[in-house]
């Protein structure tokens, strides 16, 4: 059994810590909203006062946080922030699975080293479904020997474990694939919308585009028109998904990793004009695969 403190508990953090738990490690959480704790509770790990209780005296400390600027707060105290790196023992490992900006995870990983801390960036992919079944795709940045000491603790949470690189090299990997998957959800919507609109139906469109060479994630496992896929936020009012705000970070994320690699990203900026034009108008809550209702014709069948 492995002392885990897990700081963050949203749609992601709360499954993961649940499926840790599971395992039969020891999980004190700590999260802002007290209704994310209640669930983690009732999953079987321990509350946490705040979060410098929960990764006091713990072998592996995980954050989940929804920007650098938290992250930077956390663990460094920025911005008056809480230094949790002080809270820990030398040789314990920090894993934050947030999505953020190289520069925050660099820095806080430098940070971690001079205390004699373990630290490494993993992002992760595969969904609030991945993170619930345990089966998310973990994408590391940082050293080796830290990558193989983190594997068992990752592998109650997913299925798919990367080592990308060196330090930072999680997060560049995951900004690269979330600008692909924008692109490739906004083309799929796009497609639906189409055929819908020239009268065919959104499940057998799927089902030929899925069989040929249009068949992407988005369409096989994360359909964005409703009633086409079960269990998936477009056949539930587009709730408890990726949120369209959240994706618009991410592709901000992979803006500025393009502008500093001097790298032409015509169809990324494209996708985070579409995702930031859906939640500018009220729709930054709901799934990014909402993006289906800028092309959808609202008279138009399913």
């Amino acid at each position: 059994m492995t002392r885990i403190g897990f700081i963050g508990l949203g749609n992601m953090g709360g499954p993961m810590a649940a499926n840790l738990a599971k395992a039969g490690h020891s999980v004190r959480v700590f999260d802002l909203m007290p209704e994310s704790v209640e669930k983690a509770i009732a999953a079987g790990c321990i509350a946490a006062d705040d979060a410098r209780e929960a990764v006091s005296g713990c072998d592996v400390a995980i954050s989940m946080l929804p920007a650098g600027e938290y992250v930077r707060g956390l663990w460094l105290a920025e911005g008056g922030g809480q230094d949790l790196l002080g809270a820990l023992s030398v040789g314990a490992l920090v894993i934050d699975c947030s999505t953020i900006d190289v520069a925050s995870a660099r820095q806080v990983g430098v940070a971690a080293k001079g205390r004699g801390i373990r630290f490494i960036d993993a992002p992760v992919s595969g969904g609030v479904a991945g993170a619930a079944a345990g089966t998310l795709t973990f994408i590391v940045g940082g050293e080796s020997t830290d990558f193989e000491a983190a594997k068992p603790i990752l592998a109650h949470m997913g299925q798919n474990l990367f080592h990308a690189g060196a330090l930072g090299a999680g997060q560049i990997a995951k900004m690269c694939n979330n600008m692909l998957l924008a692109i490739q959800m906004a083309g799929t919507a796009e497609a639906l919308a189409l055929g819908v609109k020239e009268g065919l139906d959104p499940s057998v469109l799927s089902t030929i585009m899925g069989k040929s060479s249009g068949n992407n994630w988005s369409l096989e496992r994360y359909n964005p028109w409703p009633g086409v896929m079960e269990n998936v936020p477009a056949s539930r009012g587009y709730q408890g998904g990726f949120m369209t705000r959240l994706m618009v970070k991410d592709l901000g994320l992979a803006m500025g990793l393009a502008e500093h690699a001097h790298s032409a990203v015509p169809m990324g900026a494209l996708a985070r004009n579409l995702f930031n034009l859906h939640a500018s108008q009220g729709q930054g809550a709901k799934d990014f695969s909402s993006i289906l209702e800028l092309y959808r014709d609202k008279t138009a069948p399913g």
